[in-house]
């Protein structure tokens, strides 16, 4: 804070031109943040974690594999509902707590697409795709069916996972890239604060 004192002795209290530039870097800061668009990923993290548990619901019906019984959908589709959300408010309220929390978000929700993107490899290699033995003339049995719908269901997953990836390794990259220079700022602006609290 600077203070400026006239010849008859009035006291005028000037901006501070350090606090002043600083407020302006953290601002374009932000908005580089947000020109990476954490509230359009956020929001396709979220689409893709609800369309990944809905697509899921077949494979309760058909038969059990790795893919069922370690319950992969759900706990990607909820990593991805969560790492959305937590986007969604980064766009909202940005601050270096939630750009933390955000990237280790991006972090266990990139480590977690690539772990059911093996699942869902594993699976699909050890489940071949069936053929039908019967002559041309007749149709397949049901089990013939449904195990050719399990299998392009998987495939369907696994595709939204793997998009699932690119879009977190994309956030992860677009937050590391600006996270240093936020705390560089928020930083420059905690002893500026604590200064004047010192002197008021």
């Amino acid at each position: 804070m600077a203070v400026s004192v006239s010849r008859d002795l009035s006291v005028q209290v000037l901006e501070d031109v350090n606090k002043v530039k600083l407020t302006d870097r953290q601002q374009k800061l932000q908005a580089a943040i947000q020109k990476g668009e954490p509230k359009c990923l956020g929001l396709s993290q979220v689409m893709l974690g609800l369309m990944v548990m809905s697509y899921s619901l077949p494979l309760h019906f058909t038969e059990h594999t790795d893919v069922v019984i370690f319950g992969v959908p759900w706990w990607t589709g909820l990593t991805f509902i969560a790492a959305g959300s937590i986007a969604i408010m980064l766009d909202k309220h940005c601050s270096v707590k939630i750009v933390q929390v955000c990237l280790i978000v991006s972090v266990v929700t990139l480590v977690l697409s690539v772990v059911a993107v093996i699942i869902y490899s594993v699976d699909l290699y050890k489940y071949p795709e069936p053929s039908c033995v019967h002559p041309e003339d007749t149709i397949c049995d049901d089990e013939y069916g449904a195990k050719r719908f399990s299998r392009g269901i998987k495939s369907s997953l696994l595709f939204f996972t793997l998009v699932q990836t690119v879009i977190s390794t994309t956030f992860f990259w677009l937050l590391f890239r600006q996270k240093h220079i936020f705390e560089q700022y928020a930083a420059l602006s905690q002893p500026a604060s604590s200064s004047n609290e010192l002197n008021g």
